[in-house]
């Protein structure tokens, strides 16, 4: 909808109805083409405003409405006939314009926004590109390096950043309607061709060829796969070299065949499962919108190893007075300078003043006995962790709320050392903390629905995804990546090597393959949880470990790497091999193939060659497998939550949705019949056998995602 009105006296207001964002729905377009219509016909009228209700401009397309038939008036005409108009019309910008709502403020002749708005063509992220005039209007405007960089990203600007760059005219502080009805007051009777985008020449640089070839280089490597932004670039390129009529053609058509493509339906699912992923429930009827989370004010961080560290800094940042504890003066010095010098590199980068003042640090314990909330971040050691909890009961105020940042330990075993097993639950971050971001929160047992809530809520506010995930050894995340990893070590005893499995899935678009990914982590930690879990101990034999393990087929090649020092980038070899200790840059490593060769040798294998595809589908497949084995044991509420956990923890491309909406892409019945075929010849491996889930989806005729959680019944839920 759109409403109507007059303002002194000869400017026409036409203000956006569709909380909460302004959407452009079809009937929001319906509004906006009747009441320009009927402006351009006042005669009273000698200029228009266009703005948003709530204080929005407008939040773009109405995302809900790509998969119905098209209603109402198409966007590029309307936006066409306000540009065309012999009246002048500015846009009010106020706190949001993006996707379309951006577009169709480029339609207009000027544009006033607030000081604090955000300006932004973000379509790239849902698979798509801006359509509606975005790629031909933008570059005529800004030039080609500022409007690739825009369109091709898809990030959200400033709006200091817009007036700095020509997409805005003015900037103010206070009313943006009333600034840009006195912008239109003082327009009329100015000519407006040289106001109208579409008449524009686009600003070349000198070398044109070569600034396309750059960005083309540098997209697809970020992309890895997608294909929207690769797109984005052939239509900014077309901005350069036709005729605007001829590049609105060339967007529609690239816009065509990125609509009907399956990495659109898969980024718009992101879009949506994203949001759905706070929308937790208990068995117990405890929900999202009826659980009250406590106020965080103050907050208490124990380890300021890697963990610690980044978790402070996220709590600093979002504007929480943080204790951080440490057990000795060395590693507390440490800590304090890198929180310090994280939160300072931040404060520059965004030209603010560090925080500093909010956080403290200190070795003693007694100084947690006032924060709201503490979180638990020393060595991932049951024994250890109890110990803190034990102390932190005796410590803290007794409505304190304990955090546990444990990537896989029983939450539930924690909680029953302290006085308040209901104010114990699990939050899980991801390395480096402060800049990953997901946070996975463990829902023990007998967690309180206002700890959940409040669990949630404060993830929310350092910027997190937050997923809601069951008690369980591994949780949602490393539980899949266990079996995933493994895969990928029995491929490499078959006869294939670490850079062929890591080529394969990043071809597949995960931004690191599986042994980058063990060596940047380091190959200790997992040699750690092995001897943990009792895969390791002084009864297997250190000259030929032994190959099957509790009941099923064990891979000790990590093992055998980490007793050699070969560690990761930490040592400065371990799949790879790197310059020094530390090195980043990752080299396929000659010792490596003689290593492999040699233990093929030893256990009798015969070395064959592994196909791309059998690496991808054994190690994704093995991952969806394990995820519908988790939905059946009711340790995430659906699909869409261990979706959101590989997007945004595990590097999972964005443009396939995530392991569960990749199965279901691909054919369950084609993923049930290449598991049960591989199971076939590795009989020895049980996760490659299909889970019950599976084969009662396909049996009921493969349903859309949307609908397993109607085939999953499960008696003893545990979220």
């Amino acid at each position: 909808m759109a409403q109507y009105a007059r303002t002194k006296g000869s400017i026409a207001l036409i203000t956006l109805t569709n909380p909460p964002v302004n959407a452009l729905s079809a009937a929001v377009r319906k509004g906006i083409t009747e009441a320009v219509a009927r402006a351009f016909k006042d005669t009273q009228v000698k200029a228009v405003v266009l703005c948003g209700e709530n204080g929005k401009f407008c939040g773009g397309a109405d995302i809900t409405e790509f998969a119905k038939p098209m209603l109402g008036p198409p966007l590029v005409p309307m936006i066409h006939a306000i540009e065309a108009g012999e009246k002048p019309v500015v846009a009010a910008i106020e706190e949001l314009a993006l996707g379309g709502g951006l577009e169709l403020a480029l339609g207009c002749h000027y544009r006033v926004a607030h000081a604090k708005a955000r300006l932004g063509l973000p379509e790239v992220t849902l698979g798509l590109l801006p359509a509606a005039g975005g790629t031909q209007r933008l570059p005529r405007l800004t030039g080609i390096p500022a409007a690739l960089d825009l369109i091709t990203t898809g990030r959200h600007i400033s709006a200091q950043e817009a007036l700095k760059l020509g997409i805005v005219d003015r900037l103010t502080e206070g009313n943006a309607v009333e600034a840009a009805v006195e912008l239109a007051l003082s327009v009329v009777g100015r000519p407006l061709a040289p106001r109208r985008l579409s008449n524009r020449a686009t600003p070349l640089p000198a070398d044109l060829d070569g600034v396309f070839e750059e960005v083309l280089v540098q997209v697809k490597r970020r992309a890895r796969g997608a294909m929207a932004p690769v797109a984005c670039v052939k239509a900014v390129r077309a901005a350069a070299e036709l005729p605007y009529s001829r590049g609105m053609e060339c967007e529609r058509e690239l816009m065509n065949t990125l609509f009907t493509s399956g990495q659109a339906r898969a980024l718009q699912y992101c879009f949506f499962a994203q949001r759905a992923a706070g929308k937790w429930s208990l068995p117990n009827g405890a929900r999202w919108d009826n659980s009250r989370p406590r106020a965080v004010h103050t907050a208490g961080v124990i380890g300021l190893g890697t963990m610690g560290r980044g978790i402070a800094v996220c709590l600093v940042k979002a504007g929480i007075s943080v204790v951080a504890v440490e057990t000795e003066e060395k590693q507390l010095d440490s800590g304090r300078r890198a929180v310090r010098g994280m939160l300072e590199r931040d404060a520059k980068r965004r030209g603010v003043t560090a925080p500093l003042h909010l956080i403290t640090f200190t070795l003693s314990l007694q100084q947690l006995r006032d924060v709201d909330l503490v979180i638990e971040a020393v060595f991932e050691d049951m024994a250890l962790k109890k110990s803190v909890f034990a102390k932190l009961s005796r410590v803290c105020r007794p409505n304190a709320l304990l955090c546990t940042n444990t990537s896989g330990l029983d939450v539930d075993e924690l909680a029953s050392v302290t006085d308040r097993p209901p104010l114990v639950v699990g939050m899980h971050f991801f390395a480096p903390a402060h800049v990953m971001k997901l946070l996975e929160v463990i829902c023990g047992p007998r967690s309180s629905p206002e700890t959940v809530a409040t669990a949630m809520t404060l993830g929310k506010r350092l910027g997190k995804v937050s997923v809601a995930v069951g008690n369980c050894p591994g949780f949602v995340g490393n539980r899949m990546l266990k079996l995933y990893l493994d895969q990928a070590h029995f491929l490499l005893e078959e006869g294939a090597s670490p850079e062929q499995v890591d080529q394969a899935l990043e071809e597949f678009g995960f931004a690191l393959g599986i042994f980058k990914v063990a060596d940047l982590s380091g190959l200790d930690i997992g040699w750690r949880v092995r001897k943990e879990a009792g895969l390791i101990g002084p009864d297997v034999d250190p000259k030929f470990p032994s190959r099957h393990r509790q009941g099923r087929r064990y891979c000790p090649l990590p093992d055998l790497l980490c007793e050699q020092g070969r560690l990761g980038q930490k040592s400065g070899r371990g799949w790879y091999l790197y310059d020094s200790a530390g090195g980043k840059e990752a080299r396929p490593d000659p010792a490596i193939s003689s290593f492999l060769q040699e233990y093929r040798l030893r256990y009798g294998i015969s070395a064959r060659r592994v196909p791309e595809q059998e690496v991808v589908e054994r190690c994704v497949f093995a991952l969806a497998n394990e995820g519908f084995r988790i939905l059946e044991d009711s340790m995430a509420a659906g699909p869409e939550d261990i979706d959101m956990v590989y997007v945004f923890g595990y590097g999972w491309p964005r443009h396939r949705g995530g392991p569960m909406f990749h199965a279901a892409q691909v054919g369950l019945a084609t993923v049930l019949q290449r598991l049960e075929f591989y199971h076939g010849q590795n009989p020895d491996i049980p996760h490659l056998q299909p889970s019950t889930l599976l084969r009662k989806l396909v049996g009921a005729g493969s349903p859309p995602i949307q609908r397993w959680k109607q085939h999953i019944r499960s008696v003893h839920s545990q979220l």
